[in-house]
């Protein structure tokens, strides 16, 4: 759990820098700042997303199936709704103590899910659970640690919150690892990563206030490969 707990003080010592940092900025600075972090959001997403794509092996239909699947069941479940309840929930009890924040809970879910989505954060973890090798968590903890500087400088002290959510979250993945290794084939994780690209790219265009995309109701698309290559897959052969 080292990497963890690693990522875990990166976030949190990032955002305490950052809005150490955004006292000092005027609202037109902050502005800018957010469309350049949008645009770098985007990219990042977009490219991830046309890496895996461009691969060789890839399904390029799975991709369409699992965000229509997902979104359904994220729809069904309401995940964009609770992580916003939690988020005011934050908000309500940061306000209690004199704070006069109004989108704590946007910097949370926002930070969450860019800090979760992505193929660093499973490979990562699932490294650290069966081999102790926390390589990949130290080097996901710098650029969280640099990403959340930013995001807090712009959205505030919502994105401290979100450390919380990525110890969840991947410590779950480093405690259940033993069983989920046989199922996070490099086919799995390869389009993983598209579907992880695609919903960070959205989360670029909501940033950039082009979109209003519920990108927490979409995550449920990231296990539908999972049934894909281990069920599916093998019962279409099978009947082939």
């Amino acid at each position: 759990m080292l990497g963890n707990y690693v990522n875990f003080l990166a976030i949190i010592v990032g955002s305490i820098l950052g809005l150490l940092v955004k006292k000092g900025l005027k609202e037109k600075y902050k502005k800018t700042i957010m469309q350049a972090i949008g645009l770098s959001v985007v990219f990042i997403g977009g490219s991830g997303a046309i890496s895996g794509l461009l691969n060789p092996d890839s399904e390029p239909v799975l991709f369409i199936i699992s965000l229509v699947i997902g979104g359904i069941a994220g729809e069904i479940i309401g995940i964009e709704n609770a992580l916003e309840k939690v988020g005011m929930l934050i908000q309500q009890k940061v306000s209690s103590v004199g704070s006069k924040e109004h989108n704590i809970a946007q910097g949370f879910v926002t930070a969450s899910l860019i800090f979760c989505v992505g193929t660093m954060a499973i490979i990562g973890s699932l490294e650290s659970g069966l081999m102790d090798d926390h390589n990949i968590l130290f080097a996901k903890s710098i650029l969280d640690g640099v990403t959340s500087m930013i995001l807090a400088s712009t959205l505030g002290i919502g994105v401290i919150f979100s450390a919380g959510a990525v110890f969840i979250y991947q410590g779950a993945i480093i405690v259940f690892a033993s069983f989920l290794e046989p199922l996070l084939t490099t086919d799995v994780i390869r389009e993983i990563s598209i579907i992880g690209g695609i919903l960070i790219f959205a989360i670029g265009t909501n940033m950039l206030e082009l979109t209003k995309i519920k990108t927490a109701n979409l995550l449920p698309a990231i296990v539908v490969p999972v049934f894909y290559y281990i069920l599916i897959l093998p019962l279409f052969d099978y009947f082939t």
